[in-house]
């Protein structure tokens, strides 16, 4: 399937590697289908692409790399609907934003997917552990370059 994407251009996504959230995302009922990009050698953030808006795509990482007890109750209910047989067959991905110089991360929000049945669900979470712009990253200043005659 070819998908335009406003950053990438045209970009050829198998058909069966695009993920479906039912429900859509919070503030995108509308687009329920994504292709999960990987644009760089970095395994850790990826670009979660909508297949029908080529303007929305959301930085995405596995919350693992960065908060070790990181933990997202799975409902059966869930697993049901996701239709995972077991947990292990789950992937959790949490949207990054760039606030100021750092990259946070919405823990209340992952997005839990199946990795054999690419149905995917956002949930929303209330452990007061966790918050909508967990740290993850500072990042460094862009120094400019000086042209020289």
């Amino acid at each position: 399937m070819l998908i335009d994407t406003h950053r990438f251009g045209p970009l050829e996504v198998d058909d069966d590697r695009i993920i479906t959230f039912a429900q859509g995302l919070l503030g995108f009922p509308e687009q329920r289908r994504y292709a999960l990009l990987q644009t760089s050698s970095d395994p850790v953030f990826f670009w979660l692409q909508s297949v029908e808006d080529p303007t929305l795509a959301f930085v995405v990482c596995d919350p693992l790399a960065f908060v070790a007890d990181y933990q997202v109750p799975i409902r059966q209910d869930d697993l049901d609907a996701l239709k995972l047989a077991e947990l292990t067959e789950a992937q959790v991905l949490v949207i990054v934003n760039k606030v100021g110089s750092q990259l946070t991360a919405n823990l209340l929000g992952p997005l839990v997917m199946g990795a054999r049945s690419l149905l995917g669900k956002q949930m929303v979470l209330s452990d007061k552990r966790y918050d909508t712009r967990h740290p993850l990253l500072l990042l460094e200043p862009v120094r400019a370059v000086a042209k020289t005659a």
